[in-house]
């Protein structure tokens, strides 16, 4: 396993700027987070990808608090692959090397295998959920074998999964599939490409409901209920959930906050120019309170 990880001040920063197959250059960062006088707070930031600072690094997900999952490429592959990081001993390990790209690496639920958007080498470029044994004893299979417009993704359980799913009008639906009939459920159209689980197990999704007016809603996953919580920050679309509930986006180099039960404003908690970060898309956080941002893409 190669080494990886240093510290901002040593790290070389670098402008996001396109190369090969219009994948943009762009680079994740680690941050510990805490809580001061009911304040979100940024600390300790680490360059994850100074291994790769002038390629593809996108889509991290943690598998626990210190194994972290990304899609990469360096400037000169013509496909992603996805990696390992391990953030404790900080090192790599490359987990496919396929004709096939494959992007937004997520653990499945428990935890035996890792599941991915590969792009087909076929005619129509076929996007298909894939999963792979984490020990990678085989060579991994469809989840849904017919299904071939999945964009994105996220596991509800052990058997459903939350789907952007590229309908053949060339619109995008939240789907819900379920593995044990390959049974798909459209749900809603023009949803984003984020999604999230919610502290009380409900879905949390992004419904662009028009130009201009994005919200969050979250939906229980067995009665389909609907609740909206509250506008995204003005074209951001990219979130996560922290473990007290409160949601947080990025946009720019400006990190916010909000929190369901505490108001209903967003509010501003870092801005991250001074690092180099100025164009804050995914984001990723374990459950030990460590935030993953991709800077870029």
């Amino acid at each position: 396993m190669q080494k990886i990880i240093t510290s901002i001040a040593a790290a070389m920063l670098l402008t996001a700027s396109a190369f090969g197959q219009d994948l943009p250059t762009c680079n994740i960062y680690l941050f510990e987070t805490s809580m001061r006088d009911s304040l979100l707070t940024l600390t300790n930031p680490q360059f994850l990808t100074d291994f790769n600072k002038s390629g593809y690094n996108n889509q991290p997900s943690f598998i626990n608090n210190t194994e972290l999952l990304i899609s990469s490429a360096a400037p000169k592959d013509i496909q992603t692959d996805i990696y390992l990081l391990d953030l404790a001993a900080k090192t790599k390990l490359r987990l496919t090397q396929t004709a096939e790209s494959e992007f937004s690496p997520k653990p499945t639920p428990d935890n035996l295998f890792f599941s991915v958007v590969r792009v087909e080498t076929d005619a129509d470029r076929s996007q298909r959920l894939w999963q792979y044994p984490l020990d990678r004893r085989d060579e991994g299979k469809a989840v849904f074998r017919f299904l071939r417009g999945i964009g994105y993704y996220h596991w509800l359980d052990q058997f459903k999964v939350a789907l952007f799913n590229i309908t053949s009008a060339n619109l995008n639906y939240l789907s819900m599939g379920d593995t044990r009939d390959a049974a798909i459920a459209n749900l809603s159209p023009s949803v984003g490409r984020c999604f999230q689980t919610s502290p009380s197990g409900r879905l949390v999704y992004v419904h662009k409901i028009t130009d201009g007016n994005w919200v969050i809603k979250a939906l229980d996953k067995n009665t389909l209920e609907v609740d909206e919580i509250v506008k995204t920050i003005s074209d951001a679309e990219d979130f996560v959930i922290m473990k007290d509930g409160a949601i947080v986006m990025g946009k720019g180099s400006r990190v916010y906050r909000y929190h369901p039960l505490l108001g209903k404003n967003w509010q501003e908690v870092a801005d991250l120019k001074r690092i180099g970060v100025n164009n804050i898309t995914r984001m990723a956080v374990s459950g030990d309170g460590k935030l993953a941002i991709v800077n870029g893409g």
